[in-house]
């Protein structure tokens, strides 16, 4: 069984080893430079702070302007400067919060980096950091130093020199001063811990103001979810194919060749005898059944559309609707098989409920890509009133639509025409064949 590493320093002090591995002294020099990084910062906030305490407030509030103002173009190179040192940390990767790339246009970045949430973050981070940063250094500093004093006041005493006084230690007995040097050895064993600990609460802030935040993580869900919906349309249509293809060549030829079959059978009996009559029979049914298959397989996915793409099956389309179907789809290319799909059966659609519905005798069926978006338009010459909830099939074709990110119009208004329109935001892949 695979054991994973530690990512953080929190991760680290929950397995045992911490003492001896290198979590505690890359967790110190991170609190370390933590500190080196904030202190000229920290200087201004105490300098800042001790002006207003002795009453003059204006340079105090000139920070606070200068600070509001200038911060957020100091906080961004910053902020991307403290992810890279992160990693001494955390070795997960961390994505900065900012949507503006940083090759953009001057003006448009500094329009952003002022309006953007990540930015007020960084700032947030640097604030913190000025006030937080010290203090992760001088808890576990003031601990280390206190342990050492304890031991040493423990020699001092054996050495015969009491009473001891050492920082906040006052040692005149033997028995204290071993109480003290058994504080000041447990001290030292929880020090790797403590700065651990303190690194791994810098790691937790600095991923939530420094990287995405919730919304960077929705953001990833979201387009997960979005990929995943593509690969499952991307899966139904080659299933769809496969099914198509295997009915087409071969339950169809298996029952063309029964077809066949009977009515050679056929020839070779009297006619006008039982055994012609069934035989005459069973082949009329073989027939019914082939352009049954057939109306299947075109349903499932039409074999033009494979070959010819999306305007050769609207012309097909066109041919076999009872209505007169004028035809326009000129495309430079052929777009993805799931929108090529999608837009053919929309068109199916709507001429069959131009038919049978909106009692029309004209239709009229155009395509074009334009700008990256697929246009599929039909509209027929019927009576209008249209409803999606009357069971026309339209909710599902809106549904089938939105699932590959495109949407669907519809204007009917009683008395017509009826416009029905889909636009899929897609690139086209290769161009059509001749």
């Amino acid at each position: 069984m695979s054991v994973s590493l530690p990512q953080t320093p929190w991760e680290a002090c929950s397995r045992p080893g911490l003492l001896l591995g290198s979590w505690p002294w890359r967790s110190a020099a991170h609190l370390l430079s933590s500190a080196l990084l904030a202190a000229p910062f920290t200087a201004s906030a105490l300098f800042a702070g001790v002006e207003a305490v002795h009453g003059r407030g204006v340079p105090l509030l000139a920070a606070a302007v200068l600070f509001a103002a200038a911060g957020p173009l100091l906080a961004v190179p910053l902020a991307r400067w403290e992810r890279r040192r992160l990693r001494l940390v955390d070795l997960r990767p961390i994505r900065s919060g900012h949507r503006v790339p940083r090759d953009a246009g001057l003006r448009r970045r500094l329009r952003a980096r002022y309006g953007e949430a990540a930015t007020w973050r960084e700032l947030g981070y640097l604030g913190l950091l000025a006030v937080a940063a010290p203090a992760g250094v001088a808890v576990p500093l003031l601990v280390l130093l206190w342990a050492l004093a304890a031991l040493v006041g423990l020699v001092m005493v054996l050495s015969g020199e009491a009473p001891v006084t050492l920082l906040v230690i006052d040692v005149e007995t033997l028995p204290e001063s071993f109480a003290h040097a058994l504080g000041g050895v447990a001290a030292l064993c929880s020090l790797p811990y403590l700065v651990s600990f303190l690194a791994g609460l810098h790691v937790r802030v600095a991923r939530l103001l420094l990287g995405e935040g919730a919304g960077g993580r929705l953001r990833d869900e979201l387009v997960e979810v979005a990929r995943s919906r593509a690969r499952l349309v991307d899966a139904f249509e080659a299933e769809r194919r496969r099914i198509e293809r295997d009915l087409h060549d071969g339950a169809q030829q298996s029952l063309l060749g029964l077809t066949l079959q009977l009515g050679l059978a056929r020839l070779d009996l009297p006619p006008g005898s039982p055994a012609a009559e069934r035989v005459a029979a069973a082949h009329r049914q073989a027939k019914e059944l082939m352009v049954e298959l057939r109306e299947l397989v075109e349903g499932i996915h039409p074999r033009v559309l494979t070959d010819r793409g999306l305007p050769g099956a609207l012309g097909e389309l066109a041919d076999r609707s009872p209505l007169r179907v004028a035809v326009d789809a000129a495309l430079p290319g052929r777009p993805p098989a799931s929108v090529e799909a999608t837009a053919y059966f929309v068109a199916a659609e709507a001429l069959t409920n131009a038919a049978k519905h909106g009692g029309g005798t004209r239709a009229a069926v155009r395509a074009w890509w334009r700008d990256g978006l697929l246009t599929v338009e039909v509209e027929d010459d019927g009576r209008g009133g249209a409803d999606p909830s009357a069971g026309t099939g339209l909710t599902g074709l809106a549904d089938r639509v939105a699932v590959i990110d495109g949407r669907m119009l519809l204007a009917s208004p009683s008395g017509g025409p009826t416009t029905l329109r889909v636009e899929f935001p897609c690139t086209l892949e290769h161009p059509l064949s001749e």
